[in-house]
C-alpha cells in the first residue's frame, strides 16, 4: 500500500489579479503628480477636482444603468466615498511637505493593516500564506525606504500620511465587503461623486480658496481624474473575486513604481531600494501560493 504524495503548491494569478497589478502601476505614478500639483493648488480643491473629473468621465457610460440602482449600492458608494475623500485629503495634505517617494513608502504601511482590520472587523482571519506574503511585503517596504526613508523626524506631513494609511486600509476592506453585492460601475460613480463633493465642502471650514487657472493643475487634475475612474472601476470589479488581503499585497508594488518615478524626477532612492523591491515581489508571489487540500489514496500493490 502506498500514499500518493501531496501535490506541489501552485500560484494562482488570473485576470483580476493582473488588472490590479496594472492599476497599481498607475497608482504609483500619482504621488509625484500630486506633489507637483500642490505647488499651485490647495489639497481640498485638488482632491475635489480629481474625483469630480473622474465622476463626470464615468457618467455617460453608467447613466442608463443608474435607473436600477439599489439602496445597498447607494450605501456602499457613500461609505467608500467617505473613506476615499478622507484618505486622499490627508495624503494630499501630507504631500505639501514631504517628497512623493516618502509619501508612497509611508502610505504602503497599510499592507499589514488590512489583514488585521479584516480579522477584527469582518472576523475573517487570513490564511498563513497571506500573512507571510503581507509580512514579506512590509519588510520589503521598510528596506525600500531604508534608514533615509523615514529620516528627518516625524513632522506634520508624516503624521497626516500615516493617518491616511488607516483610512485607505478601511477603504480596501469596505470595497471587499460590498463588491460581491453591488454593480461595479454604478457604485463607483457614487464613490467618486461623494469623494469630490466632500472635498469641495471641506474647503469652507479649511478656508481654502479656488486657485487661479494653471495648465499644469488642469492637466494633472484631469489626467488623475481619468486614472482615478479607471482605478476605482477595476478595484470594484477585481475585488469581487480577489480577497482584501491578496489585493493589498498586490497593491504593495505601488511604492516600487512611485520610488522609480521619484528617482527619475530627482528624488533620492534609499540604498535598500533594490532589496526592498525584490522582497515586495516575493511577498506578492508567496501570497498567491495556495496549498491544495491534502489527499491520500490507498492503492493495492
Amino acid at each position: 500500500m502506498s500514499a500518493v504524495p501531496d501535490p506541489p503548491m501552485v500560484v494562482r494569478f488570473g485576470r483580476a489579479e493582473m488588472a490590479l497589478v496594472g492599476i497599481t502601476m498607475i497608482w504609483g505614478t500619482t504621488f509625484l503628480l500630486v506633489h507637483w500639483a500642490m505647488t499651485v493648488s490647495g489639497p481640498y480643491f485638488f482632491v475635489g477636482l480629481r474625483f469630480g473629473t473622474a465622476a463626470l468621465v464615468m457618467l455617460p457610460f453608467v447613466w442608463s444603468a443608474l435607473r436600477g440602482i439599489t439602496m445597498t449600492e447607494i450605501k456602499a458608494g457613500l461609505i467608500v466615498g467617505l473613506t476615499i475623500a478622507v484618505g486622499y485629503m490627508l495624503q494630499t495634505m501630507g504631500l505639501q511637505t514631504i517628497p512623493s517617494s516618502k509619501s508612497a513608502f509611508i502610505t504602503a504601511l497599510y499592507v499589514p493593516l488590512v489583514p488585521l482590520l479584516q480579522w477584527l472587523v469582518l472576523r475573517r482571519p487570513p490564511g498563513l500564506m497571506a500573512w507571510a506574503g503581507a509580512g514579506l511585503a512590509f519588510v520589503g517596504m521598510v528596506a525600500l525606504a531604508g534608514p533615509d526613508g523615514m529620516a528627518g523626524g516625524m513632522g506634520r506631513g508624516e503624521w497626516l500620511t500615516i493617518i491616511s494609511t488607516l483610512v485607505i486600509a478601511a477603504e480596501i476592506i469596505a470595497i471587499g465587503y460590498f463588491a460581491p453585492k453591488v454593480d461595479a460601475p454604478r457604485v463607483t460613480i457614487i464613490q467618486l461623486a461623494t469623494a469630490s463633493l466632500l472635498s469641495f465642502a471641506a474647503m469652507g471650514p479649511a478656508r481654502e480658496y479656488v486657485p487661479g487657472f494653471s495648465w499644469m493643475l488642469a492637466s494633472i487634475g484631469i489626467g488623475l481624474g481619468l486614472a482615478s475612474a479607471l482605478i476605482q472601476v477595476v478595484m470594484n470589479w477585481a475585488q469581487r473575486s480577489v480577497s482584501p488581503t491578496r489585493a493589498t499585497v498586490i497593491y504593495a508594488g505601488e511604492p516600487v513604481f512611485a520610488g522609480i518615478l521619484g528617482r527619475l524626477a530627482g528624488e533620492r532612492l534609499p540604498s535598500g531600494a533594490f532589496v526592498g523591491a525584490a522582497l515586495i515581489i516575493v511577498g506578492i508571489i508567496v501570497s498567491e501560493l495556495k496549498p491544495r487540500s491534502r489527499r491520500s489514496r490507498i492503492t493495492e500493490e
